[in-house]
């Protein structure tokens, strides 16, 4: 078969016209769908932890998911703190009610710098983010991760962070809460055995002593999950430089598979100089807010693995930002993730195509119902979590759960 010139001709200006067509084809396709309003669900899990889930809803019935949830670090959150997240969830979605979902530009270029006055103010813009891009994938009858560039995995590692499942915090506790994380197939566990640490100004007995505590608690959790299981410490940024180069020092005989912001991520040099002086892996960033926060420690390359959170770091198209950064360095990725499973759910689908993605973090251990807490259940098998091709996040959650352990505003 041949093709003269004029077919060629012909065909070529065919093909461009419908190239030309295709932006108008594709933005009638795109559904009419409005924002209306922004609902707070908080679910009391246990005495420390509360769940702060967003959902979004719109004019044609569908509604996106989001979680605002450690907005107000360690301490139990409350209800005048969950009154707070939802003023603050309010003032953002007051920038695009009544605007599609698919607007998250839009939503970006008004919202980033409120964003910036502070975690509670972060926490609150990334959860709207997040709901839009779960409405978006709704609309279209697609997962979430096909509107992010499509998958490159169909299932994600991820990590059992045992800490707040430990009771008591001692060397035995913390084995054997390793013990059950391991048996319920997680190859790889995180704990924060230095917690309740002394201020750097105690004296130098008493901070001996919590040095002493904390790694005879990895002696045990290693002693009790064997050398093929992975452990990360989180040291919640207690210790100074040289107090950080001595504790990783003491632990390298344990194998450990990072070593977690010693010192807050925000002092890059300090990080910097840790990584230098000591061998192992370090991790850090869980609360860094978009591109700009991320942008020095993976410029210098302070640390081997970043640690971005879908509920901090200004959401799911920013994370996806940080992380191809990050891969032309040649920083890993492992999203922070100490929270409940909206924002397991929404983590995912930013890992499904994250090519420098090694784990996920899962709050492990807390309480019995988690799972319970979406349709679809939660589901983690062998120590990792499938990607579901259900449209958005592929989730909803379950009402009767929700209100059963709701805390009143």
């Amino acid at each position: 078969m041949t093709i003269g010139r004029r077919d060629l001709v012909t065909s070529a200006g065919s093909a461009l016209l419908a190239s030309l067509l295709l932006p108008l084809r594709a933005a009638a396709a795109v559904p009419r769908v409005r924002l209306t309003s922004v609902e707070l669900r908080p679910v009391r899990a246990t005495s420390r932890t509360v769940w702060l889930f967003v959902r979004l809803l719109t004019d044609a019935g569908l509604v996106g998911l989001g979680e605002a949830s450690d907005a107000f670090g360690f301490a139990n959150t409350t209800a005048s703190d969950a009154a707070r997240m939802r003023k603050e969830l309010e003032r953002f979605f007051a920038l695009i009610n009544g605007r599609s979902p698919f607007e998250v530009e839009f939503y970006r270029e008004r919202g980033e710098p409120l964003a910036r006055e502070g975690l509670v103010a972060a926490t609150a813009f990334s959860a709207i983010e997040q709901a839009m891009w779960d409405l978006a994938g709704k609309a279209l009858d697609v997962p979430t991760y096909v509107l992010l560039g499509g998958k490159i995995r169909n299932t994600l590692p991820v990590y059992a962070n045992i800490n707040r499942a430990t009771n008591p915090r001692t060397p035995e506790g913390f084995a054997a809460a390793a013990k059950r994380a391991v048996a319920d197939g997680f190859s790889a566990i995180k704990a924060a055995p230095f917690d309740g640490f002394p201020p750097t100004t105690a004296p130098a007995a008493e901070i001996s002593r919590a040095i002493d505590a904390g790694i005879d608690a990895v002696r045990a959790m290693r002693a009790a999950v064997g050398s093929s299981v992975g452990i990360m410490i989180d040291c919640h940024s207690f210790f100074d430089v040289e107090q950080s180069v001595a504790v990783a020092g003491r632990l390298e005989p344990y194998n450990l598979t990072w070593y977690e912001e010693p010192v807050p991520p925000e002092r890059v040099d300090d990080t910097v100089t840790i990584r230098h002086r000591i061998k192992q892996q370090m991790a850090g960033g869980e609360v860094l807010f978009g591109l700009s926060g991320f942008a020095p420690l993976i410029g210098r390359r302070a640390v081997d693995t970043i640690m971005p959170d879908v509920k901090h770091c200004g959401g799911l198209l920013q994370m996806t930002r940080i992380a191809a950064v990050a891969a032309d360095a040649g920083v890993m990725v492992a999203p922070h993730n100490p929270s409940g499973p909206i924002s397991t759910a929404a983590s995912v689908q930013v890992c499904a195509g994250m090519r420098n993605a090694n784990y996920l973090e899962l709050q492990y251990g807390e309480v019995d119902w988690r799972s319970d807490v979406l349709i679809p259940s939660e589901r983690f098998v062998r120590g990792t979590i499938e990607i579901p091709d259900r449209p958005g996040f592929g989730v909803a959650l379950n009402d009767e759960v929700i209100r059963a352990h709701e805390l009143p505003l």
